[in-house]
């Protein structure tokens, strides 16, 4: 499965463009992509989705000033009030649904139907702002649901070793850590092959498989 993601995703392979799924294709395969306010979440569904995906970002408005913390990203001006979607054709029978969460907690309800069938979620991350990560990471374990971590790199991220990542996150050994550039999309299909292996990994050891 990592070897298919590989080879099409990162040659841009995208079904030739189609809105509709191949008639071929028998399997598909729920994947979250989660983290904090502004991490990244749309910009990386939409780097590797084949079709336009669905987006629900709306301007954020001077209400949503005192929920929404805008530290260290002064910038942003739009934010997710549902989720992304997208799809990730890997061959004739295999597709991949990206669903993407938003960070805020007032959206947390809506994370126990989205998390539903998923097989396994990708986790974006800012070294600015790394203590905003266990919130998600926590409904994640509630949950039950297995994830890899990946660092979404940003102009002014501060550099920290792999080590010091884990250790300020707390992750378990068998944790996947990886760094990436949701706007590229060479970088976000490792990023999603880091996720993928991982889960394959648990199937192979015998793990108990995500609901």
């Amino acid at each position: 499965m990592d070897s298919a993601l590989a080879s099409d995703a990162r040659t841009g392979a995208q079904g030739s463009g189609a809105v509709y799924l191949r008639p071929s294709v028998r399997t598909s395969v729920k994947l979250l992509v989660v983290g904090h306010f502004a991490v990244g979440k749309t910009t990386f569904v939409g780097t590797l989705s084949e079709i336009r995906p669905l987006h629900t970002e709306e301007k954020m408005t001077q209400a949503g000033a005192l929920v929404d913390d805008l530290d260290g990203v002064p910038d942003k001006t739009t934010t997710t009030v549902a989720m992304d979607f997208g799809r990730l054709t890997l061959n004739d029978h295999l597709v991949l649904y990206l669903f993407g969460a938003p960070g805020q907690q007032r959206f947390t309800r809506l994370w126990q139907d989205m998390t539903k069938g998923a097989l396994g979620a990708l986790v974006l991350a800012d070294t600015r702002r790394l203590d905003q990560s266990f919130e998600v990471m926590g409904l994640l374990e509630e949950h039950g649901l297995p994830y890899a971590v990946a660092m979404n790199h940003f102009p002014d991220s501060p550099r920290h070793s792999d080590a010091e990542i884990r250790e300020a996150l707390d992750l378990l050994p068998e944790t996947p850590l990886v760094t990436c550039d949701a706007r590229d999309r060479r970088s976000s299909t490792e990023a999603l092959i880091a996720l993928v292996q991982y889960l394959l990994s648990r199937t192979a050891t015998g793990q108990e498989p995500p609901r």
